[in-house]
This record gives C-alpha cells, sequence and structure tokens, in this order.
C-alpha cells in the first residue's frame, strides 16, 4: 500500500487551492511526499492567485483564474516555475502559496485598549473604546506576502485586527481632539470619524499591500470614570440653569435642594438639617425685632436727658452694626 501510494503521489497532475476557508487570505501549498516538479497543471479558481518562492525569494506570482499546463504553457509565471522545478531535490526548497484576490468584506474589529483624547469642551483626558467591520482588498501581493504573512503556513483576514487597530486608534485620537468633537458629539459623528481615519491611514496600508475598501465604526462607549466625571459636570450644568429659570442664585437653589433631600428623610441627620435651616431662617427676624425695641429704649433714655449726644451716638452705632 504504501509503494502505491507513494507511486500515486509521484504522477500527480493537479496543483490546486482545496477548499479555501471563509476568512482565508494565504495558505501555503503543502501535500505529503508529493513533488512539485511532478505536477503538470496549475489551477487557479476565480478569486485566486498563486505566489512561487524558491529558497526563500518570490520567484513569481500569479493573479488571473484559469488552468495553466506546465508542460506547455509560455506565461511568465509557469515558464519560471519550469526552468526551475528540474533543480528541485525536495519541495522544502519551495514554496508555493494561494492567496486570496477576491475581496474580503464585514470583518470585524473591536478595540482591546481604549482610545483617549483631551475632550475639548470639559478639559481633561477620555477614554473611548469602538467597534465595527472593515473590509479589504490585497493590492500588493508580494508587499502582503513580505510584510505581513511573512511565510505562515495560512493567513486569515482577522489577523489583521491587530495590526489595523495599532495602525488607526492614533489617527481616530487625534481626529476627535482637531475636530472638537467632545463627549456629546462622538456618537453623532461616527461616520465622518472613520472616514477621516481611513483617508488618513491608507498611505500606511498601502504600504503592507492592501487597500481598506470600507471602514465603518458603528459603535462606542466611553469608560466607567469618564462617565462618572462627566455626569457630575452635568448635573452642576443643569442646577445653575434651574437656578437662572427659577430667578434664584445657585447658593439659595442648593440650599432648596438641601431641604428638599432632607424632607425626604425627616429622622437622623435629615431632621437636624431642617431644624438648623427653620431655626437660622426664624433667628433673622426675631434679632431684627429686638435691636429695633432697644434703638426705640435708646432715643427715649436720651430725649430724657439720661444720655448725653455721645452716650447715645456711640450706643446707636453698636446696635445698628447687629443687624
Amino acid at each position: 500500500m504504501g509503494l502505491i501510494n507513494a507511486a500515486k503521489n509521484q504522477f500527480r497532475s493537479v496543483l490546486q487551492w482545496d477548499g479555501p476557508q471563509e476568512w482565508e487570505i494565504f495558505r501555503r501549498y503543502e501535500k505529503r511526499n508529493d513533488e512539485i516538479k511532478n505536477l503538470s497543471k496549475l489551477v487557479l479558481q476565480p478569486g485566486q492567485g498563486c505566489i512561487f518562492t524558491y529558497e526563500g525569494t518570490v520567484k513569481s506570482i500569479f493573479s488571473e483564474p484559469g488552468i495553466y499546463d506546465i508542460e506547455t504553457d509560455n506565461r511568465p509565471f509557469i515558464t519560471t516555475l519550469k526552468k526551475l522545478v528540474n533543480y528541485f531535490e525536495s519541495d522544502h526548497k519551495t514554496g508555493l502559496w494561494f492567496y486570496r484576490t477576491a475581496e474580503i468584506v464585514n470583518i470585524r474589529w473591536g478595540t482591546r485598549l481604549p482610545i483617549t483624547y483631551n475632550d475639548p469642551v470639559y478639559g481633561f483626558p477620555v477614554n473611548l473604546r469602538a467597534y465595527g467591520n472593515f473590509s479589504m482588498a490585497i493590492t500588493d501581493p508580494e508587499g502582503f506576502f513580505t510584510r505581513v504573512v511573512a511565510g505562515t503556513a495560512r493567513y486569515y483576514a482577522y489577523d489583521l485586527q491587530e495590526l489595523l487597530l495599532s495602525r488607526i486608534s492614533q489617527p481616530i485620537g487625534s481626529f476627535l481632539a482637531n475636530a472638537r468633537f467632545t463627549y456629546a458629539d462622538v456618537d453623532a459623528n461616527l461616520e465622518h470619524i472613520a472616514r477621516e481615519a481611513a483617508i488618513k491611514t491608507a498611505p500606511e496600508f498601502q504600504h503592507f499591500g492592501f487597500k481598506l475598501l470600507d471602514f465603518r465604526i458603528e459603535g462606542s462607549s466611553f469608560d466607567e470614570e469618564t462617565n462618572r466625571r462627566i455626569a457630575s459636570i452635568s448635573d452642576i450644568q443643569a442646577d445653575v440653569k434651574s437656578a437662572q429659570l427659577a430667578g434664584v442664585s445657585f447658593d439659595e437653589l442648593q440650599k432648596m435642594i438641601a431641604m428638599r433631600e432632607a424632607a425626604r428623610n425627616p429622622s437622623g441627620a435629615g431632621a437636624g438639617m431642617i431644624m438648623a435651616l427653620n431655626l437660622n431662617a426664624a433667628a433673622q427676624p426675631v434679632q431684627q425685632s429686638s435691636i429695633k425695641i432697644k434703638l426705640k429704649e435708646l432715643k427715649e433714655l436720651h430725649e430724657e436727658g439720661l444720655l448725653d449726644d455721645e452716650e447715645f451716638k456711640s450706643k446707636k452705632e453698636e446696635l445698628l452694626k447687629q443687624l
């Protein structure tokens, strides 16, 4: 049985990408005991290409679908293959990588680490997380192969997520700061932010051999600390606005709010707060009434000659200061 299988492998005649998976971008051709020099046909389906390497160097790239006869076809890729296979001792010196030429769409992405930038309105750093999807296509197979795949036997579209996020997070943060988008403006401008980030990073992705056909931010969220700080500021702003509408000062409004909260908790600290506020409010008119009485008595004493002018003036000033 072993001899029969070995003989079959020596006379294999077709080289093709068997069962490409949904998110697969690159796959090395690996068949145990197969010798590339014995293959007579190369088969590429629509949306597929092939890279041929010899001793670690890219020798040819084939990017059009079709069936190519290694024995007779005179196309550059096949011609190179025919010339070099005669020198192969085994397929360990050679490599054949099938790759996807078709567009790959709806690849999911999400930030592992938050994007930090200074909020232009609130004036402190905020931490933004985002998620969405992107679509891409390989525009430079050799560049993508040498700079990204780097000889990996299989490479998938979702393997690009880390590369994408490491390059696109900084432009998003810079754009948010420069565009003066505050906390409340982000969700309404997600499409604009995504478009600008894709434009700013296009040259860098082109260097890696692929192009973003579409980049979308579907949603965003801020971390708990950012939400807490902004909620606190928003509460104060709402109170200031309420005071303006009510025609009272902010301090007066705060006292009213304190009394309202205390009224909801009539026992303990709440009761003490209400009592203090009531006593303070009641003490003022009582004190004023007492001073008026003393002033009248002081005037009567002066008129009866019991106090001279200097004494009357001095005592009067003391009482007036208490008002």
